[in-house]
């Protein structure tokens, strides 16, 4: 299964709830280069899980208009605090999709993707805001997926 880990955009700052948080013009300006890479990279998700966190949610709703993808949907499982053997649970109950982008949060990101490539708990990986990581996943498992490229947003 191909996978694509993206980041969410940049958002406005800490507020008294950290989950209503919305993108800021900067954040919109990612997701939409994120999106047109997507389309010149034909990046092509069949299906777009998101976290309910307002600014994952509207990263992925920004990526998902452009591309054409009709397929979003919320993943509690998304939220922040996402371990890897979650993730790998889940993901393995959509065995079939083809290819999916996940939209979520550091340092979730970072974690099961060093868990899916077999790195260490103190793997030095960091995901910038807006950044798209693809990996090809053999199993869902540690060890059980290829990085295939890691693109932050300024480079897009």
């Amino acid at each position: 299964m191909i996978l694509y880990f993206l980041r969410h955009a940049d958002a406005e700052p800490d507020a008294s709830d950290d989950a209503s948080r919305k993108l800021t013009e900067k954040g919109i300006e990612q997701a939409q280069r994120v999106a047109k890479f997507c389309v010149r990279s034909e990046v092509l998700p069949d299906l777009i899980l998101t976290s309910p966190v307002v600014r994952a949610r509207q990263t992925a709703e920004v990526v998902a208009r452009r591309l054409g993808i009709g397929r979003i949907e919320s993943a509690g499982w998304l939220a922040c605090g996402l371990a890897p053997e979650t993730c790998f649970e889940k993901l393995a109950g959509l065995e079939g999709e083809g290819a999916v982008m996940l939209v979520g949060h550091e340092p979730d990101f970072s974690e099961v993707i060093a868990a899916f490539l077999g790195c260490g708990d103190g793997c030095a990986l960091h995901l910038r805001k807006c950044s798209l990581t693809c990996v090809s996943a053999s199993t869902f498992a540690r060890g059980g997926a290829v990085l295939e490229f890691l693109v932050p947003a300024r480079l897009m």
